[in-house]
């Protein structure tokens, strides 16, 4: 069944990640977050709100629907004051109009029913001149091979109804492009291999794995299929080598004219 994002049992499911240098260069290339105000929508735990004040934004606020993960990425920030987290939805934030220059969104939309409103939201909290920044995963991203380096197509090799699974909740590129150019937005995209970890042991991969830790798509295996893909997994990736888990993202760049 799907992740309970407000399920205190997965608290932590989404913490305890550093955001890797595959994504801060792919970020700077786009634009130069020093000084910008930030609002990262669907922002989960606040790994990448943290990784935005850490590029130099001047503040970040994370709009997350869930209180439970929400209370996470409180106490990860502690100390931090340029960050700060809101209860809201991805289609009502709650935040003010034209108040961010970064409206950040990644791995929400294939979560969500309607497209067309959050589009609509992200718009609405644009300045002039500022970016919308949609990453997530494509079908062509999805159907990437598996290989020591992206074993999470492993998944679908293994259980192929996953694959079912995630095509028909992954957008279209060229649909939400013509949403974002109807909202006003010149839009580019572009591809991400991002470096998720470097896990310097085999072990501590299938450890996660076996804990369904920062990947929803394990929570639609019972426990015995989790358990035959961490076996599948460990006589697949080499031994005595660290996992490098690399995957491929669309980024979605919307800029609104000034």
């Amino acid at each position: 069944m799907p992740i309970d994002f407000s399920a205190p049992a997965n608290r932590k499911t989404y913490a305890g990640r550093e955001v890797d240098a595959s994504w801060r260069d792919a970020v700077r290339s786009l634009l130069d977050p020093a000084g910008l105000d930030v609002a990262d929508v669907g922002s989960g735990a606040g790994i990448y709100a943290r990784a935005w004040a850490e590029l130099g934004a001047a503040s970040v606020v994370g709009v997350d629907s869930s209180p439970v993960m929400l209370s996470t990425a409180e106490e990860e920030a502690r100390g931090d004051d340029r960050l700060r987290f809101v209860l809201g939805d991805a289609a009502a934030t709650t935040l003010p109009d034209a108040s961010a220059d970064v409206v950040f969104e990644r791995a929400l939309v294939h979560h969500v029913p309607d497209l067309d409103a959050v589009v609509t939201e992200a718009r609405r909290l644009l300045r002039p001149g500022g970016h919308c920044l949609v990453q997530d995963r494509t079908a062509d991203d999805v159907r990437q091979a598996a290989s020591a380096r992206h074993p999470r197509g492993y998944l679908f090799e293994v259980f192929p109804r996953l694959l079912d699974v995630e095509l028909a909740r992954r957008p279209d590129a060229e649909a939400l492009a013509r949403l974002m150019r109807e909202a006003g937005l010149d839009v580019t995209t572009h591809v991400l291999w991002e470096v998720r970890a470097v896990h310097p042991h085999r072990d501590t991969y299938l450890e996660e794995i076996r804990r369904r830790k920062g990947r929803s798509i394990l929570h639609e295996l019972d426990d015995r299929e989790v358990a035959r893909l961490v076996d599948v997994l460990a006589a697949r990736l080499p031994v005595g080598e660290p996992v490098v888990e690399t995957d491929r993202w669309t980024l979605w760049t919307g800029v609104l004219p000034s």
